[in-house]
């Protein structure tokens, strides 16, 4: 469990995330409205070099961000089965980027052999998010090692 008094660290977190992070990676993102998914891609769009703004890909369902690395980011929020993502005619092969899906717990784990689901809480009277980090296959558990030391 990580602590994120606010919006800011919640970048911040994404921005040191993106240093681990490896072409074919999927990042699927869980959390209510307002726990700041968006913000944390944001930070690894960032920490990716992405060329331009990253935003809730909510009304678009899919944006590509050009980088050192592409970041795919997926509001999967209105997707109703695996079918549908596989519809979305990405501009780029997901194997090149890394892909970070909001909403997509349940339906896009398929994607990937192995896969870091991150679960955002945010108190309703406060700015403080909570994160969780749970790796899912591959060799997530070793790279989350190494993101704690840099946290240190």
């Amino acid at each position: 469990m990580i602590r994120l008094a606010d919006v800011s660290r919640t970048k911040d977190l994404g921005s040191r995330l993106a240093s681990v992070l490896r072409p074919g990676d999927l990042i699927v993102l869980t959390g209510p409205l307002g726990a700041g998914k968006t913000a944390l891609v944001q930070g690894i769009g960032a920490g990716l070099g992405v060329r331009g703004n990253v935003v809730s890909p909510t009304f678009v369902i899919a944006r590509v961000h050009p980088g050192r690395l592409p970041l795919v980011h997926v509001d999967a929020y209105r997707l109703r089965s695996l079918a549908e993502v596989d519809d979305l005619d990405l501009d780029v092969d997901v194997s090149d980027a890394v892909t970070a899906v909001e909403w997509g717990a349940g339906l896009v784990e398929q994607l990937a052999d192995a896969r870091l689901v991150i679960a955002l809480e945010r108190a309703a009277d406060s700015d403080e998010r909570i994160a969780r980090l749970e790796p899912h296959g591959g060799d997530w558990a070793e790279r989350l090692a190494g993101l704690q030391k840099i946290e240190e």
